[in-house]
């Protein structure tokens, strides 16, 4: 589906073809791993590009980390809302939009995500911990030694996939749906696991209906601590519309999959990379407290959020208009060296390794972020105990798409 450009081809094409050609939503700039330079390039030459031509219509990229802040951080002008596109720079079709509490502005936005909010206090998180560390050991004490086999699945997947059946309470032997639907959910048309929208839209169904089922149930039994719960008990969110209801259960379980997933991948492809930073932390595994958001930022599980403009507006003097479509690229406001030092660096001791955007800012800030950190930081407290290392055994297939940056395969290998 796509020819890999080497790291010269690419960065020489990025620097060389006009700026009115640049498109940074092409899917396979990402799944190559080719979108760095085109991404150094806007910010150095054209910090809010226009492309006017794409397979998404024309769009703005906001690719300097202050300028992301500041429509982050606009809800008067920056909309998040469904009913005019959503929070990705594919339009969602009109029939297909499902709002989630992500896709909504105030005063809808508050009120449906406070519901789950109670799933990430401290106090419960606390609880999590020990689950988490559990199933951690048993995952790590099971992988094969002396073979190659794929991190992506035997790790980054079972473990968010257990988490995610957990914060569901879902049936537990069915709980590789939830990874299926995820990947159904973000997937894009003709690369692999759906051809159409329709396809989609039917698959997306079925996960509606089963959780129905699964909601029915709850509704009935008094309030306990998992999501469906929280949501069927709570007047901000038991009255949903079916399409409320499927847009939140897809936020939530794309959320506590795609992002925590591919930074536990991500976490490994670094540690190859920069195998210094991997002999630091085995000497003092107490770096794991900022090696976790270093991971975060230098991976970047999103690649973007998306707004829309509620009025005509200025950004760093370009004139935006009422209606555009506003792309804030998270994965280039972390690599900006005007915030953060040597940005393509992997630095597992940071001095301020929170300063990236990988989970928002403002209101949409992730829900999640604090229960994302700590799975992290429990496995790789469970993998430093056990392992002197992880070895990559070839480049990672990444998945297609300019949305989830993600690893579909990475094959590793750990000595016996």
């Amino acid at each position: 589906m796509h020819g890999t450009l080497s790291a010269r081809e690419a960065e020489d094409r990025a620097w060389s073809i006009p700026l009115s050609e640049i498109n940074v939503g092409d899917p396979t700039l990402f799944a190559t791993d080719s979108h760095w330079p085109y991404f150094d390039r806007l910010r150095k030459e054209d910090p809010i590009h226009y492309c006017r031509e794409s397979e998404f219509g024309p769009y703005w990229s906001v690719t300097k980390y202050n300028d992301i802040m500041e429509v982050e951080t606009n809800h008067q002008v920056y909309s998040s809302d469904s009913s005019l596109g959503g929070i990705t720079i594919r339009d969602s079709r009109p029939d297909l939009r499902r709002p989630s509490f992500i896709s909504m502005d105030q005063p809808q936005h508050g009120p449906q995500r406070k519901t789950v909010a109670p799933m990430f206090t401290p106090t419960h998180l606390d609880k999590l911990a020990v689950t988490i560390r559990e199933r951690a050991c048993l995952i790590l004490d099971n992988l094969p030694r002396n073979e190659t086999f794929d991190w992506v699945d035997k790790v980054s997947v079972e473990l968010t996939t257990q988490m995610l059946a957990t914060l569901f309470d879902f049936p537990w032997e069915e709980r590789r749906k939830l990874t299926y639907w995820s990947d159904i959910a973000t997937a894009v048309p003709g690369a692999g696991m759906i051809e159409t929208l329709d396809e989609k839209q039917v698959i997306l169904e079925e996960c509606g209906d089963y959780f129905k089922k699964l909601w029915g149930e709850r509704i009935k039994q008094p309030p306990k601590h998992d999501l469906l719960s929280m949501m069927a008990h709570s007047e901000a969110t038991r009255h949903m519309s079916e399409r409320n209801f499927l847009g939140n259960l897809i936020l939530l379980i794309i959320g506590g999959n795609d992002t925590t997933r591919n930074s536990l991948s991500g976490a490994v492809y670094a540690l190859n990379k920069f195998p210094e930073q991997f002999r630091k932390l085995k000497e003092n595994p107490g770096l794991v407290e900022s090696f976790v958001p270093e991971v975060i930022r230098w991976q970047t599980p999103l690649s973007h959020m998306r707004r829309t403009a509620l009025a005509d507006t200025e950004l760093r003097g370009k004139a935006i208009k009422r209606g555009d479509k506003v792309v804030m690229w998270y994965v280039s406001g972390n690599r900006d060296d005007e915030v953060i030092d040597s940005p393509y660096e992997f630095v597992i001791d940071r001095k301020r390794p929170r300063t990236h955007l990988s989970f928002g800012f403002g209101i949409h800030r992730c829900v999640g972020l604090r229960l994302a950190e700590l799975q992290l930081k429990i496995v790789w407290e469970e993998i430093l105990k056990r392992f002197d290392n992880i070895e990559l055994m070839d480049e990672p297939k990444r998945v297609y798409s300019s949305f989830i940056k993600g690893y579909e395969h990475l094959p590793v290998r750990i000595a016996a």
